[in-house]
């Protein structure tokens, strides 16, 4: 994701007068651009930087939906949107299938030793940002069985 795109669509939210969508892409620059002060590249902000704040920034607005209590119907509708504005953001996740192909193929040598711990050190150096830890968790729990 880029940066310019986050804010063209801030500004677009804000001609809408849509004040939630507008909010949850407000939250989420602020955040990257924390993010890019902190690692010390405020001009020139990477994508990888961009998606691994929006990836963190899902991941809290989840946590949020599910500790919501069900009677609070306003904070949960608030959660949701945010969320779903967040997931439209979101880079695409690859699949258990996926995964596991990519392990296979690339990391056929690692996968011998059927050391979990150097599995996962390996193929989540490579895979961060692009799959859900748990999910290479399970291929690799499987494939180490």
């Amino acid at each position: 994701m880029n940066m310019k795109t986050l804010q063209g669509d801030m500004i677009a939210a804000m001609k809408a007068r849509n004040k939630g969508r507008k909010d949850a892409i407000s939250a989420l620059v602020s955040a990257v651009k924390k993010a890019a002060i902190d690692e010390g590249c405020r001009e020139d902000i990477p994508e990888s930087l961009v998606d691994r704040v929006i990836l963190k920034e899902l991941k809290t607005a989840k946590e949020q939906l599910d500790t919501c209590p069900a009677d609070r119907t306003d904070l949960l509708e608030e959660y949701q949107l945010r969320h779903d504005v967040i997931q439209e953001y979101a880079p695409a996740m690859m699949s258990e299938e996926e995964v596991e192909a990519y392990i296979t193929d690339k990391f056929a040598e690692v996968m011998a030793t059927k050391n979990k711990g150097q599995i996962m050190k390996a193929v989540m150096a490579e895979l961060k940002g692009k799959a859900d830890g748990k999910v290479i968790n399970q291929v690799v729990a499987k494939c180490c069985q």
